[in-house]
Parts: structure tokens; C-alpha cells; sequence
């Protein structure tokens, strides 16, 4: 079995910890460090975990939160289990097989 990492991204948390609400309250403290991203990058950098950060952004926001890398993301392993929907129609319970049971062939008259 393969181990496969994931990550938490917790620049939304660690903006609303120091009263930061408004993602386009980044935009003028990301270009004081010479980072210059558009109000919907911002704004995706903030309500979605990012696959690609470079390191001056990563940097910016470190210095702009007074926080470290390791405040900013959290790596962890990611277990997975293959889950089925229940008859609600909601996932969760693993994939088991039903119960065998003995059944009983009738064949119409005539054949």
C-alpha cells in the first residue's frame, strides 16, 4: 500500500486570527514584498488550497502573518478507504459484501 500525502491549507485561519476578513486586504501587503497577484488570485489563494506557491509568496505571507511555513500548511497522511453510498445516498460506510444467502430456482411449468 502506497502512502499518500495531503495537505491543510490554513491561510483563511490565520488571516481571521489577526482580523484579516477581506481577501483584497492582502493585495497592497503582498505587493510591499514585491508580489504582485490580481484581487481573483488572491481570492483563490485564500478560499482554495494552492498546488503550485512560489517561494516569495510563500515568503510574503509568511512575513505579512508573522507565521511560519509550517503555521501555513500542515502536512499529513491521507488515508483512504474505498466507501460505497448507503441506501440515503450518503458515503461512508466501507464497501462490504452483502451476506451470502441460499436461494431457490423455480422454473415456470412446461419448460
Amino acid at each position: 500500500m502506497r502512502k499518500r500525502m495531503g495537505f491543510e491549507w490554513n491561510l483563511r485561519r490565520l488571516m481571521a486570527e489577526r482580523e484579516m476578513y477581506q481577501t483584497t486586504d492582502l493585495v497592497p501587503l503582498l505587493a510591499e514584498y514585491g508580489v504582485h497577484l490580481s484581487r481573483e488570485q488572491v481570492f483563490r489563494l485564500v478560499t482554495q488550497p494552492p498546488q503550485r506557491l512560489s517561494m516569495d509568496t510563500l515568503a510574503a505571507l509568511c512575513g505579512i502573518l508573522d507565521c511560519s511555513a509550517a503555521d501555513l500548511i500542515q502536512v499529513r497522511e491521507v488515508r483512504r478507504q474505498v466507501t460505497k453510498p448507503t441506501a440515503s445516498g450518503e458515503v461512508g460506510a466501507p464497501a462490504v459484501a452483502p451476506p451470502a444467502r441460499r436461494v431457490r430456482v423455480r422454473r415456470p411449468e412446461g419448460l
